[in-house]
């Protein structure tokens, strides 16, 4: 079994005539072998106007077929702006309709603003786990972090209850304590040096987790194979598969952390029980989800 948690529906991106409908995710879903996927949210931060993909428009895609699909929720933090905003209304409507997460979570501010916060702590109390983008280029989106993720870390400490799924260039660069400044915001080559923040930070906090996806995640985990094993071996409780495929024809080739999670269970390189915690089991037991 598969359960992707990082999926898109809609224009995700810039090219206009790319739209990812209904029938699209399904394919490709099926051409992966994926059972479920987690349909992700984008547009209602500002940094994301241009997308097409609202909760709305997730909850509504993923009632044509729950027993495959699962919605996410985004909420931007900044609405109110005030550090203790009520979003308890939104919260409880989107998890009684479904939702299962908050992402994608990627608005162009410090990770541990006080406004980004109130909603952690929010989403916590309802069971939300967070899914964040994290990508310190002064374009675009994404949260942004220092050296070392001291902001990540203080919104650990602060949130205790609350689940973070890492995702995003600048979060899987800090794999590595060596992380060159002009690769930070994309995929740094070669040996990981021992002492990163991500190993770290996972290793100390309960709350942090993080998905394999796009090719930040892949490149992570598959630069230095030696390293990649060994992390995904020590953190196979807290690890979830996921792809974050935006393009149609995504559906054409196989995408490269199915690949190569195919190719570590038919060589043996992991043990299937740490396989199958990161192909399906720990979505199960973190999402609430039947399979």
């Amino acid at each position: 079994m598969l359960i992707d948690v990082h999926g898109h529906m809609g224009r995700v991106t810039p090219d206009r005539r790319e739209f990812i409908d209904f029938a699209n995710i399904i394919a490709k879903m099926d051409a992966w072998g994926v059972d479920k996927t987690c349909v992700l949210s984008l547009s209602e931060h500002p940094e994301g106007g241009y997308l097409e993909s609202d909760t709305e428009d997730v909850i509504t895609l993923c009632s044509r077929r729950p027993d495959r699909l699962i919605p996410f929720c985004l909420i931007d933090p900044r609405c109110g702006n005030r550090p203790d905003m009520d979003f308890g209304y939104l919260l409880e409507e989107y998890r009684a309709r479904g939702c299962k997460g908050i992402g994608e979570f990627l608005p162009k501010m410090d990770t541990d603003n006080p406004l980004a916060l109130n909603l952690y702590r929010q989403a916590g109390k309802f069971e939300l786990p967070v899914l964040f983008d994290m990508n310190d280029s002064t374009w675009s989106y994404g949260l942004r972090d220092d050296y070392g993720l001291p902001k990540l870390e203080h919104a650990l400490r602060s949130c205790p209850e609350t689940v973070f799924i890492g995702h995003g260039p600048t979060f899987w660069a800090e794999i590595s304590a060596e992380v060159p400044a002009a690769k930070r915001s994309s995929y740094p080559p070669g040996p990981i040096a021992p002492g990163g923040a991500v190993p770290r930070l996972m290793r100390q906090y309960p709350n942090l987790w993080a998905d394999t996806s796009a090719g930040s995640g892949y490149n992570a985990l598959t630069r230095d194979p030696a390293f990649g094993l060994e992390f995904l071996d020590e953190f196979q409780d807290k690890m979830l598969f996921g792809v974050d495929s935006c393009l149609r024809n995504d559906v054409n080739r196989v995408a490269p952390i199915v690949a190569f999670l195919r190719q570590l269970r038919e060589e043996r390189k992991l043990s299937a029980d740490a396989l199958d915690k990161i192909a399906w089991r720990n979505a199960v037991r973190l999402l609430r989800i039947s399979t």
